[in-house]
């Protein structure tokens, strides 16, 4: 069996490489949005991880709270990309003011 630590390790690991995604690459909005994403994976590993360790389901059910909004805000904000696609021809965070209304 698996030690917690190592999850632990995991989690901690995915939520840095979604924090250099987001800060290091500030040009192309689909990274943003993957980097967002694996922010949120990482911290719903974290709360399976605690969920089971301290024997409570909370941190289970919240976590498929935290997926349900996840994917709410993937489909709205890749909705956003393609307007903005449509709009500028091009992907680039540069010129995002464009799209304010």
């Amino acid at each position: 069996m698996i030690q917690q630590n190592y999850y632990l390790i995991l989690g901690i690991i995915m939520f840095l490489f979604g924090i250099f995604g987001i800060f290091l690459n500030r040009k192309n909005i689909l990274v943003i949005l993957i980097s967002l994403e694996l922010l949120i994976l990482a911290i719903n590993l974290l709360f399976i991880t605690f969920s089971v360790f301290l024997d409570d389901i909370v941190g289970q059910v919240f976590c498929l709270i935290v997926l349900t909004v996840a994917a709410a805000e993937s489909a709205i904000g890749l909705a956003i990309l393609v307007v903005y696609y449509r709009i500028c021809g091009n992907i680039s965070v540069e010129l995002i003011n464009l799209i304010k209304g």
